[in-house]
């Protein structure tokens, strides 16, 4: 199965927050806390069983998660 865009949440240059698919030029959905954009990128990351990057408002990937099967599973 193929997998889909990687999801990034990022600070929207008016204000708040965006999700955008990685390569997109335009934000899918912009919002003003940074909570609603995590959920919303969640459910698309889940869907696509993509990974959803969390950025800081320095821009730097503060989180990521993978939905879907791993690549790289924790060991354990």
């Amino acid at each position: 199965m193929s997998k889909g865009k990687n999801q990034h949440v990022t600070p929207h240059k008016d204000g708040g927050y965006q999700v955008k698919g990685a390569g997109n030029q335009k934000a899918t959905k912009t919002f003003d806390t940074q909570r609603e954009a995590i959920n919303f990128g969640r459910t698309i990351a889940r869907n696509q069983q993509s990974e959803l990057f969390i950025h800081n408002n320095q821009g730097k990937i503060r989180e990521k998660n993978t939905y879907g099967s791993d690549p790289y599973p924790p060991k354990g």
